[in-house]
């Protein structure tokens, strides 16, 4: 919920009305009919990784000949790891031997250029850019002088970008990043209305241009449909698993938890029926009767599916992109700050636990009532990991990333005010960053939530997030 609003004006501010207005217009219906829907699991991204230049033998500017072998079972290691990428790998020297390579990849799939020997490079990426395929350029040193152009080439328009590092993982980073472009034009994501956020963000003609996701809204009828249709049985196993696995229960009674879960298995059933890969869900202090949502959002994002509350469609985005390149869940929340220990708090009544990924351990939390409406529901209090480098972000009006860095210095044991999730950054500069707080490009709303929210995500991921942008044709903002 926003600061300084009473839930009265929240649930009817000007943003959230304009969001469900665009999208009641364009896209509402009560789900997707048996057509509609894919079939199919997502099927594997394509990545076209070129070889450029001539390997050699002895002292050269070139990989030797033997290094070759050994960069195909490197690029085969990686499509096993990711599990959802297919290279089609060949040797080109010049645009008539990279066209056939890149028919076969397909339209839509972009590229890895790996420079092995001297010259062939510009040749090769004439074609490429002409395609106006994302490209990332990978370059060891000592196999020529290649790096030079590619940053010239992105300053010109292209969408490229450069690695140049004698580090072979740094191949999988670029895999992931490369595959965030297609796997958002096979996804599609649900809204129950209202939307919220930037304008563009909040128009699915302009997501559908920009990022090619398909959006589905849905009334909260529909959801209400599934909420009285959960398995009772179903709902107590998964209220008792919250309850056992807690490190505390303070306010909520059985009877919030149970509610809370039966929202839970709601939103999972949609999410299946929909085939969707994401949801967001507006008016979310209205949801109390339903059982609120928050429980169901942490389980949403432990299993790899991002789910955004207050119709929050900019954080929903950024959510989307990150979870194909990182394989990570983010922590949406609203931020505030403390100069007097140079630092970011950000706090939200609803947090992942398994931050580190769908693999990972989760974090120990409690369980609370939501600290804005008398204590009533359901909601964790996750407790994260202190020392933890943290990337804060969001993508907004579908143009720009907001990022900063920091590390958490400090988690409450038991919050006491605002948003029962929280965590203390330490940043750069606390004073420069409140300056800067949303890098210019938010100026033009007073929406609270807008303004508020970011995303923050376990590890820095600064550099990839500049390589990504060059990829989309985002620009990239430090905040702090």
């Amino acid at each position: 919920m926003c600061d300084g609003c009473t839930r009265r004006q929240f649930l009817g501010s000007s943003a959230g009305a304009l969001g469900a207005g665009l999208f009641a217009a364009k896209y509402l219906r009560a789900g997707s009919s048996e057509a509609d829907r894919p079939t199919e699991p997502m099927p594997k991204v394509r990545i076209c990784a070129i070889l450029t230049g001539q390997p050699l033998t002895g002292r050269n500017w070139s990989f030797c000949e033997g290094d070759v072998p050994a960069l195909h079972q490197k690029l085969a290691q990686i499509e096993e790891k990711l599990g959802n990428i297919e290279f089609i790998v060949g040797h080109a020297d010049n645009a008539a031997e990279a066209a056939p390579l890149l028919e076969q990849a397909g339209p839509d799939a972009p590229v890895l250029a790996i420079n092995v020997g001297m010259w062939a490079l510009q040749n090769v990426m004439k074609l490429v850019m002409e395609q106006q395929r994302p490209t990332v350029v990978f370059a060891s040193p000592g196999t020529g002088h290649e790096w030079m152009y590619p940053f010239r080439w992105q300053r010109r328009g292209a969408p490229v970008t450069l690695m140049p590092s004698s580090d072979d993982q740094e191949l999988e980073r670029a895999a992931r990043l490369l595959r965030v472009g297609p796997m958002l034009r096979q996804s599609r994501v649900l809204l129950v209305l209202p939307a919220r956020g930037t304008t563009a963000a909040c128009d699915p003609d302009l997501v559908k241009e920009k990022l090619g996701v398909d959006v589905i809204a849905l009334p909260p009828e529909r959801f209400d449909e599934r909420f009285e249709a959960v398995d009772d049985a179903a709902a107590e196993a998964e209220a008792q698993r919250w309850i056992e696995e807690a490190r505390q229960v303070v306010e909520p009674t059985q009877d919030d938890v149970l509610r809370a879960a039966r929202a839970s298995l709601a939103m999972d059933q949609i999410i299946d029926e929909e085939h969707a890969q994401a949801i967001a869900v507006g008016g979310c202090m209205g949801w109390l009767k339903r059982g609120f949502p928050c429980l169901g959002f942490t389980r949403l994002r432990d299993r790899g599916i991002p789910a955004v509350c207050e119709g929050d469609m900019d954080s929903l985005w950024t959510m989307l992109m990150f979870q194909y390149a990182f394989d990570l869940p983010g922590f949406q929340g609203n931020n505030y700050f403390d100069t007097a220990k140079n630092a970011c708090w950000t706090a939200h009544c609803t947090g992942a636990l398994k931050m580190d990924g769908t693999a990972g351990q989760p974090a120990p939390y409690l369980l609370r009532g939501h600290s804005e409406i008398g204590n009533d529901g359901a909601v964790p209090e996750v407790l994260y990991r202190i020392g933890q480098e943290i990337t804060r972000t969001k993508l907004v009006n579908l143009e720009h990333l907001l990022i900063s860095t920091g590390k958490i210095i400090e988690v409450p044991e038991k919050s006491i005010r605002a948003c029962r999730t929280q965590l203390c950054s330490q940043v750069k500069d606390a004073e420069q960053m409140v300056l800067n707080w949303g890098g210019g490009v938010l100026d033009h709303t007073e929406d609270a939530m807008t303004l508020l929210h970011r995303v923050i995500y376990y590890g820095d991921h600064s550099s990839s997030i500049r390589h990504l942008g060059r990829l989309m044709n985002i620009q990239v903002i430090e905040e702090g």
